[in-house]
């Protein structure tokens, strides 16, 4: 599956996001997530001495601070092969567990579609 089988374009365009975000501040992973209203909100990898967070921690984080009420789907980029339960948790806080959350490789070849469960 590539970034180009996702059928729905708010979904490619967090991918594309959270690719860029990734590429451009070389951290580990990059991750978007969109909100009720249709707003995205991207973060790299933090790792700071006394402060270590996930991209898609970070992305869900600011769109908390910024008063989302709710998250239509999330995506994160990285090397990995899944998604922590932790960051779903995170997802799942804001957006249920019903969420969807995407994981793409550096490619842009999405590796799994979940749910924040």
């Amino acid at each position: 599956m590539t970034e180009t089988d996702v059928t729905d374009p708010e979904d490619r365009k967090l991918i594309t996001l959270a690719r860029t975000t990734r590429a451009r501040n070389g951290v580990a992973e990059g991750a978007a997530v969109r909100d009720e209203t249709g707003r995205t909100y991207v973060a790299g990898t933090v790792e700071l001495e006394s402060l270590r967070l996930s991209a898609l921690r970070a992305a869900v984080a600011m769109a908390a601070s910024s008063g989302a009420r709710s998250l239509e789907a999330a995506a994160v980029v990285s090397e990995a092969g899944a998604v922590p339960d932790e960051d779903r948790a995170a997802v799942r806080d804001l957006g249920g567990p019903g969420t969807p959350v995407l994981l793409a490789g550096p490619d842009g070849t999405v590796r799994g579609a979940l749910t924040a469960g």
